[in-house]
């Protein structure tokens, strides 16, 4: 382990012992904001550069937002944790040749935008007022938590014919467990860190580890799923996947892969063609 996260593990279970409330509130803030922001990659500037830069407003953060094309036919991009919209790069030609609109979004915290955090239901809202402005989208792809966002937002509003989960998170009480397992925190420390997500953070959302999660109520979210994971993802596991398979049956698609772990599933080509064939499938290819 990092010599620095050694010592917050060691700090706040220490702490827990005499203070455990203090402690909570401690991994509270670690939780939701990220450490750092992703920086933009060489590889991605000049794709990046040719976007229409535009933005909107969640919860008084200013949120930057990237559209390749007119608008028409918008295939809305939705970024992981710590993450950018800028690396979808790779799909945006691709999608462009289609006669797509590609749409993405710095979520507040991240990349250009403003704020220190973000929260699914900013996701959802994101992806609310992007359709408001561009329309129903011809399908969503989406990366890690941005999954869980895409499938609340479906549930919740937003319309899209297709969507893509690229090595997606389906269970929102995986987030804590997950966090407090990475930093080796006790149990006293994850009780009081769930308990503020729970009654802090979303006070007013019933029972959210449930509301939130991807596989609630799949009847409510009629659309093709193509689901993308890697056998060997150390950060999201592939039961994640098999999740969603076994809650929305014949209407989704799994293409499990190997060797190519969280992050690199996003830019590896095989998964790029696929991706883009399961959008273009069954729509007219404009020229």
């Amino acid at each position: 382990m990092d010599p620095a996260l050694a010592l917050v593990r060691t700090a706040l279970n220490s702490t827990s012992h005499l203070a455990p409330r203090a402690a909570g509130r401690a991994a509270f803030e670690l939780w939701r904001h990220p450490l750092r922001r992703s920086a933009l990659r060489p590889d991605e500037r000049e794709i990046h550069r040719q976007a229409a830069v535009d933005e909107l407003t969640v919860n008084g953060k200013r949120v930057q937002v990237y559209r390749w094309g007119d608008g028409a036919r918008p295939v809305l991009l939705m970024h992981g944790w710590r993450s950018r919209a800028s690396r979808f790069a790779g799909y945006v030609l691709r999608l462009r040749a289609l006669g797509l609109t590609p749409v993405a979004f710095d979520a507040p915290g991240h990349g250009a935008s403003g704020g220190r955090a973000t929260t699914v239901l900013e996701y959802r809202e994101i992806a609310r007022q992007l359709q408001l402005r561009y329309g129903d989208f011809e399908a969503i792809v989406a990366h890690s938590l941005g999954v869980l966002g895409a499938f609340l937002a479906l549930r919740e509003g937003v319309r899209a014919e297709r969507l893509v989960s690229l090595a997606g998170v389906s269970e929102f009480t995986y987030l804590p467990r997950a966090f407090c397992a990475g930093l080796g925190l006790n149990a006293a420390v994850e009780r009081d860190l769930r308990h503020r997500i729970e009654h802090d953070l979303f006070a007013g959302t019933e029972n959210p580890w449930q509301h939130f999660d991807a596989a609630h109520r799949p009847q409510e979210i009629d659309v093709r799923i193509l689901v993308v994971h890697d056998e060997n993802d150390d950060v999201v596991g592939l039961d994640h996947a098999h999740r969603l398979k076994a809650a929305y049956g014949d209407r989704l698609d799994l293409l499990v892969t190997r060797g190519l772990g969280h992050r690199r599933i996003v830019t590896e080509p095989t998964v790029l063609d696929n991706v883009v064939g399961f959008v273009a499938a069954g729509r007219e290819i404009v020229t």
